[in-house]
């Protein structure tokens, strides 16, 4: 069994991961952190195997701890997970060893199969051989076969809301935060972000982060069709 944390500000989203974790099977939960201090504190605890670390945390980004979690931490394995297709960020993770990045809204197939590479790498560096068809299997990721879109929106997410969300986002040629985007939904903001985040995650919206009066970090969103 392998040790897992799961680091992720939104507790709804915390759980969802969590579940996931159980299907795919041969993990076990060491603890769930909702910011960076308590992230860097589970890890220190648990030392686990995997972290599944969100990028964006109410104390900073997620990618300003990978430095750190790397020196302090060089056995545990990092999946990004984020609303964001930001390439910037995905260079920075990638940069420093993170082994695989996931875009919310993550499915359950997804999901497994980012687990399923984490095991592979696992067991293959757990060999004694040491040879170039190794080194080949452990570099090249394995060839699958793509996956078909959803014909089906994904739980949390109907087709009418959906079309007022991107009917406002549009609108918003300045961009919107998740919170205002829930003003204007009658809704709360993590309803709000899980359609923003789905339409991030089509690539029909994207993110830019913006720092505010205090100088912590936020998302706004804008449409595809404003750029």
């Amino acid at each position: 069994m392998y040790k897992a944390v799961i680091a992720e500000d939104d507790f709804r989203v915390a759980q969802i991961h969590e579940q996931f974790l159980e299907k795919a099977g041969g993990f076990t939960l060491a603890g769930k952190s909702a910011n960076g201090r308590e992230t860097m504190e589970l890890l220190e605890k648990e030392k686990p195997d995997l972290l599944l670390l969100d990028v964006y945390l109410p104390d900073g980004m997620g990618t300003e701890l990978l430095p750190e979690i790397r020196r302090a931490f060089p056995g545990t394995d990092i999946i990004m997970i984020t609303a964001a297709a930001d390439k910037p960020l995905i260079h920075k993770a990638l940069s420093y060893g993170a082994i695989h990045f996931l875009i919310k809204p993550i499915t359950l197939e997804k999901f497994k199969e980012a687990l399923q590479r984490f095991k592979d790498r696992r067991q293959k560096m757990a060999s004694p051989e040491i040879s170039q068809p190794f080194l080949d299997s452990l570099f090249t990721p394995a060839v699958s076969k793509p996956s078909k879109m959803p014909n089906e929106l994904p739980s949390g997410v109907d087709s009418l809301t959906l079309e007022r969300v991107k009917n406002q986002l549009i609108e918003a040629d300045a961009g919107i935060t998740a919170e205002e985007m829930g003003r204007e939904m009658g809704a709360s903001r993590t309803t709000a972000r899980r359609y923003l985040e789905y339409l991030v995650s089509v690539q029909e919206a994207r993110t830019k982060i913006e720092y505010g009066t205090v100088g912590r970090p936020e998302r706004q969103y804008y449409s595809v069709q404003s750029v």
